[in-house]
């Protein structure tokens, strides 16, 4: 019998290496070929066992109790292993994931598929004649999906991975899969089971003192709370007519509603469409602008004047950051639909003057306490040439692939932001991205009616005893002169 070509291993080749191909050679007799079978099955045998010492342990005092106590125990014993797990599951699910579903899923739905997943989608490499695949070095299984932690091989990176996403959420049954960077080598391969995006979310309570940094607004894909910064941060949405802009506005304004209540947050808003979009939230506003471009733009070059006022007392005053109080508010300039004032305004000097001044709340304004929230329906570079200016982007439902990335930033439809895939029919999903992060965040924001409107004014409206230092020296402004609607609480 002529023995098998060996082949010199790949030397610092990462990865785990497949198993030998049988070559071919002479048939055995049957003794050698019996020998050679029960050979194979005691080193699978073994390796199993040691690959999972929980299992073979359970095996073994299983084993030993039905040779000395019989066959009676032994089901006891089982049956009452299946109720303590049943009362584990229901008490903490969450350990009970952690350490028994993982565990299962890990190896016989991943680990068993593993090697022609990997050839099939075109991530193993062929190095000397042997075949290497890609590692899974943890499994993490959560309520909605799993997680496995992958080590590359050498010369693999995340694009490769991100190129076959479809393919791998196809292999192992998962509505979508998506990766994440973890560290150089190491990728969190994502899949998704169940969408808990799918049903509508309700109108979220505001927390009794409201954490600007941290503002509830909806769901993330993991069934986390979605939370936007606010204070020292710049807001952009984009999408689609009906994708559910108004949804994440509006939630947004409801996260904040005890602090526009105590006046620590002024909402200075601007309606392009006449009013029709906000002015069900009047009663929210300090300032709300909507009758034409003279007064919305208007009310833009005034934020830009609050905000150098409020940038030299904190400089007189050695402050580096603005804190909101009822004296100091937060200022919300909130613009509902951004490109009737930057590319769809007629009057050329009306539209450079908007430009302008929202270039320079945008650059300016965070650290003195004036922040811009933006709706667009179009992304183009030619509507909003300053996007880059928003630290923080939501991207709803778009109608073509290429305006993932015009919101998003380059390469972020590759990174899993398929907002040309969202369904009509779920209005406020969306990917969300914030600066220096890589991956989008799928994301639902909450749903808020007109009755959670109405009862919103009714709990939040700005005190009437409570007035700001600005709104006191503010001078008096006519609403027949400026089409500028003032909300005076």
């Amino acid at each position: 019998m002529s023995a098998p070509v060996r082949r010199p291993a790949a030397v610092g080749m990462r990865g785990s290496r497949s198993p030998e191909p049988m070559e071919a050679y002479e048939a055995p007799g049957v003794t050698e070929a019996l020998m050679l079978a029960v050979a194979r099955l005691v080193g699978r045998l073994l390796t199993t066992a040691l690959a999972h010492p929980v299992v073979t342990l359970s095996l073994v005092v299983l084993s030993w109790v039905t040779a000395v106590a019989g066959v009676g125990w032994a089901i006891a014993m089982l049956t009452g292993l299946a109720a303590g797990l049943l009362v584990w599951r229901q008490l903490h699910r969450a350990s009970y994931r952690r350490l028994v579903t993982s565990r299962v899923r890990g190896t016989w739905v991943y680990r068993r598929r593993w090697q022609p997943a990997m050839v099939t989608c075109g991530l193993v490499a062929m190095v000397n004649g042997r075949e290497y695949l890609p590692s899974i070095c943890r499994v993490i299984t959560g309520e909605y999906g799993d997680r496995l932690l992958v080590e590359l091989l050498s010369g693999q990176s995340p694009e490769d991975w991100e190129q076959q996403t479809t393919r791998l959420a196809h292999t192992f049954d998962a509505t979508r899969c998506r990766v994440v960077t973890d560290r150089p080598g190491r990728v969190w391969v994502e899949f998704t089971h169940t969408d808990p995006l799918a049903e509508t979310i309700r109108a979220l309570e505001p927390a009794d003192v409201p954490d600007l940094a941290a503002l509830p607004v909806g769901v993330c894909e993991d069934g986390e709370p979605w939370r936007l910064r606010l204070a020292g941060a710049h807001l952009l949405i984009a999408g689609a007519t009906g994708s559910g802009k108004g949804s994440v506005l509006w939630s947004l304004i409801r996260a904040m509603g005890p602090a526009i209540r105590d006046r620590c947050v002024e909402v200075w808003a601007v309606d392009p469409k006449g009013g029709m979009e906000l002015s069900p939230g009047a009663g929210l506003f300090t300032r709300f602008a909507y009758a034409d471009a003279a007064s919305m733009v208007r009310l833009l070059e005034e934020a830009v004047e609050v905000m150098r006022q409020r940038a030299e007392r904190l400089r007189q005053a050695g402050q580096r950051t603005h804190l909101p109080t009822s004296d100091e508010p937060l200022v919300v300039v909130l613009v509902d639909e951004l490109a009737a004032l930057t590319a769809y305004c007629g009057d050329r000097d009306l539209k450079k003057r908007a430009e302008a001044a929202l270039q320079v709340l945008l650059s300016q304004g965070r650290a003195p306490g004036v922040s811009v929230v933006a709706a667009v329906q179009d992304p183009g570079k030619d509507v909003i040439g300053f996007r880059d200016l928003f630290p923080t982007r939501i991207a709803l439902r778009l109608l073509e692939d290429v305006q993932v990335d015009m919101v998003l930033g380059r390469s972020a439809r590759l990174h899993g932001g398929e907002c040309d895939q969202i369904p009509a029919n779920l209005p406020g999903v969306g990917y969300m991205l914030l600066d220096g992060v890589r991956e989008p965040v799928r994301v639902r924001a909450a749903y808020v009616s007109d009755d959670d409107l109405a009862e919103m004014i009714e709990r939040f409206a700005p005190q009437a005893g409570v007035v700001s230092r600005r709104a006191a020296q503010a001078p008096p402004f006519s609403t027949t002169q400026t089409k500028l609607r003032v909300v005076d609480q």
